[in-house]
């Protein structure tokens, strides 16, 4: 054990049927410091975090707290809680009908003989020497999402909490209400709490923090003394990619002059219910351009403002130089608009139906419900789909839930081609696919562009942004940061864009 540490986790191993979430990954966190956990999505962050306060088991590894020589066992959360391992999620999980003071003390009270002027006297002390804005006797779901964070702070800290994590606690949060948290945080790291800071927002990691800890596919990148890793360095551990590994870029991508082709749609001052900050966007007839950015950067918000999927209020839209409204995926596809969502789960497939009904489901909806296809005009399209697309299945009528991802994933495809849309938006058509069908794929989008479709395609894997796109609009924390052609297709200009400035910017 470090002198310093207050957490000192070593070797830790977590596999999940056959996948192995962390492999042997170290984590050191000192007194009084703001340690940022960092990694794409995937990377293991949130395997280590339900380790360490007890959500699962690990396989193999230690955990020491506080300066001690033998190691801790952590098998539940309240064990966790017990030895000062507070965590403070995203969602709030404290009850919006009590009061601040009640949620600051649930479970700690005396039942029905809690002294309530005592217990609000109490609170009221914490939430004063901690500088929250609350009272102690407000309810707290009328208090802001901001406050209420501050209020399970306040709670962990009266619990005498030595370890504390913050579990992407900015992401609803407007710039004062972060101002205010980091306010706390640095407060806490003044009275020798040690922080845990997981976040996709790379301002707020430089700005607040004095380590980082990277991760990539479960395994340890390294620890880093913020002074020693830039931006752009953080950028390229994350993603794994290095300056001089970049792919041959197509011909037919980087090529294409697009100088005076047709605009099929064009967005000004785009505003959408997620987050992001007001966007300009166009796309040309014929022309694949693309979203990149580190996960939550806001390039998947982007695309569901165009095709409707989150409410906008904001903003103009033309199609084809005329101005429409688009307010749902309905409005998006009856101008010609097509979209594969990035969880091709949760928002693309419905798992009980054939494949046929998959293929002919958005085709169906521009149609009308009142007039159904025929069993065999639906086998003639899936037919032709099935065939065009490679797909394996066995029938036509074998449930979709029962084909691999990557055919899941053509299915979605074939669902869209169907409609004949002019502009089609693929927001990471090959995750978690095999690189056969990856390639497959990128040379269909390749072929759809030579046929003038627009296409608009975002991957998480740059080199596979450079294959297929003329265009980058690169995003960092929720807003539009650069617009990426010819020359600066590269990854270095990518990552440096992604990160905000040069190589030795901090």
């Amino acid at each position: 054990m470090q002198k310093d540490s207050v957490l000192e986790m070593r070797g830790i191993c977590k596999t999940f049927f056959s996948v192995r979430a962390l492999q042997n990954v170290d984590f050191t966190l000192r007194k009084g410091e703001i340690h940022a956990l960092m990694g794409e999505n995937g990377a293991g962050k949130s395997t280590l975090i339900k380790v360490l306060t007890g959500v699962h088991p690990m396989d193999a590894g230690e955990v020491y707290l506080d300066g001690h020589e033998n190691c801790i066992h952590i098998k539940s959360p309240e064990d966790a809680q017990n030895a000062g391992i507070s965590t403070v999620y995203q969602e709030i999980t404290l009850c919006p009908n009590l009061t601040v003071a009640e949620n600051m003390y649930i479970g700690r009270g005396g039942g029905f003989f809690t002294d309530w002027k005592k217990m609000n006297s109490a609170a009221t002390q914490v939430l004063e020497g901690l500088d929250i804005p609350v009272k102690a006797e407000q309810q707290l779901g009328s208090c802001s999402i901001a406050v209420q964070q501050m209020v399970a702070i306040a709670r962990a800290v009266d619990m005498d909490c030595k370890v504390l994590i913050l579990d992407e606690p900015t992401s609803s949060l407007d710039e004062s209400e972060v101002a205010k948290l980091f306010k706390l945080m640095l407060d806490l790291k003044s009275r020798g709490v040690g922080i845990i800071f997981v976040t996709h927002f790379l301002d707020q990691v430089y700005e607040v923090c004095d380590r980082i800890t990277v991760l990539r596919d479960g395994k340890l990148v390294g620890e880093y003394a913020i002074e020693n890793l830039p931006r752009v360095d953080l950028v390229a551990k994350m993603l794994g990619k290095e300056f001089d590994d970049i792919s041959a870029i197509k011909d037919t991508s980087a090529s294409t002059d697009f100088t005076n082709a047709e605009i099929v749609y064009e967005a000004s001052g785009l505003d959408s219910t997620s987050g992001i900050k007001p966007f300009d966007f166009n796309i040309q007839k014929g022309e694949v351009n693309g979203f990149t950015g580190l996960l939550g950067s806001g390039r998947s918000e982007c695309v569901r403002a165009i095709f409707g999927a989150d409410k906008v209020h904001g903003g103009t839209v033309k199609v084809g130089g005329k101005r429409v409204k688009i307010s749902k995926p309905k409005d998006a596809m009856k101008q010609g608009i097509g979209y594969l969502p990035e969880d091709r789960k949760r928002d693309g497939i419905v798992g009980d139906l054939s494949v046929k009904e998959n293929i002919i489901l958005a085709l169906q909806v521009l149609k009308g419900a009142v007039r159904p296809f025929s069993k065999s005009q639906m086998e003639k399209f899936a037919d032709e789909y099935i065939s065009l697309l490679d797909i394996k299945t066995a029938s036509v009528d074998t449930p979709i839930k029962s084909l691999s991802g990557g055919n899941q994933q053509k299915v979605i495809l074939a669902r869209w081609l169907l409609t004949n849309p002019k502009y089609l938006i693929l927001d990471e058509p090959t995750r978690g696919i095999d690189i056969g069908t990856k390639v497959e794929i990128q040379k269909l989008v390749l072929k759809l562009a030579a046929e003038d479709k627009s296409i608009t395609f975002i991957s998480s894997e740059i080199d596979e942004m450079l294959r297929t796109c003329s265009r980058l609009i690169v995003m960092r924390d929720g807003k539009v940061v650069g617009e990426l052609t010819g020359e600066d297709l590269n990854q270095n200009t990518i990552m440096n864009t992604i990160a905000g400035g040069g190589n030795n910017e901090l």
